[in-house]
């Protein structure tokens, strides 16, 4: 398992996840606001929400599923609230299912004042490696 405060590699990596936690129950990490994840507007694009949600939902996933299997996006639905325009998008990941092929997890992601920024439902597949 990555350490707390470690970056993720590949995309996730790339779009500034930092894991602050994960269990099989729950899940924290956080995104720092850059220049690079704000729209034209100055709020930060709604593909960094959803990056977010599927990167934490997808990582406590793998972390608790067996050996040999892959924990894939399968379905994210995200609800924007607040925008975010500076500071870090916080998310806490909550399994509400952990079965054979698929979990579900709800996805609350906050701004460092501790508003409510976006809902996301993550489901993830489980599938064998390499498939």
């Amino acid at each position: 398992m990555e350490q707390p405060g470690s970056a993720p590699e590949g995309f996730a990596g790339f779009a500034g996840v930092e894991w602050q936690g994960v269990t099989g129950e729950e899940a924290h990490a956080r995104i720092a606001v850059t220049e690079e994840h704000k729209q034209p507007y100055g709020f930060v694009h709604g593909g960094v929400y959803a990056t977010l949600a599927e990167s934490v939902a997808s990582h406590a996933t793998a972390e608790t599923i067996e050996e040999g299997m892959a924990a894939l996006g399968m379905s994210n639905h995200t609800t924007f609230l607040r925008p975010v325009t500076e500071g870090h998008i916080n998310a806490v990941a909550r399994r509400r299912h952990g079965g054979r092929t698929t979990w579900i997890w709800d996805v609350e992601m906050t701004d460092d004042a501790g508003d409510l920024c976006a809902l996301c439902r993550m489901t993830i597949a489980v599938r064998p490696r390499g498939r």
